[in-house]
């Protein structure tokens, strides 16, 4: 097929009715989510078996709020990343796949912003543990700083790079 339509100009978008493209965005959703999920369900994991561990009850009060705080956004963040298949098999069928594909887009992104604060402050917790040093915070916001340029700096630079108006 030409990269040119009549005219000479060249061709931008897919040719694809509504119903197409939200089957097409919906694969590449489930796909994104499928990476996510993983990681947010081994971090959570490893989190539900800290409590049960000798270590625990010498953790100091605060180490022990952070790691409560951890667990709860452990676990939203788990739901959030599943939601999507749930309001998939909920509205399969009901010719509602482009608002779908919307609010699992929606939840997929509150899920990836769950997970950024799980791991921030499970990282928090472990290196609070690990050293017991004044630096900890820096190193933790450093590693924040970084999933931020990774997982919203860098797509909105391209996005704004590659895009047109």
């Amino acid at each position: 097929m030409p990269d040119t339509e009549q005219g000479g100009s060249r061709r931008r978008g897919r040719n694809e009715t509504e119903e197409e493209r939200a089957d097409r965005m919906w694969t590449e959703l489930i796909q994104e989510v499928r990476v996510a999920q993983m990681g947010v369900q081994i971090l959570f994991g490893f989190l539900l078996t800290v409590v049960f561990t000798p270590t625990y009850a010498d953790l100091s009060d605060a180490d022990k709020t952070i790691y409560i705080v951890t667990v709860v956004l452990g676990a939203c963040a788990t739901g959030a990343l599943i939601g999507p298949v749930s309001l998939h098999r909920l509205v399969s069928g009901r010719r509602i796949k482009p608002q779908a594909v919307r609010w699992a887009s929606r939840l997929t992104l509150l899920g990836l912003a769950l997970l950024l604060v799980t791991t921030s402050s499970s990282l928090l917790l472990i290196l609070r543990v690990a050293t017991h040093d004044d630096y900890v915070p820096y190193l933790v916001a450093g590693v924040v700083c970084w999933y931020l340029l990774c997982w919203l700096g860098l797509p909105m630079w391209a996005r704004y790079r590659h895009t047109t108006r």
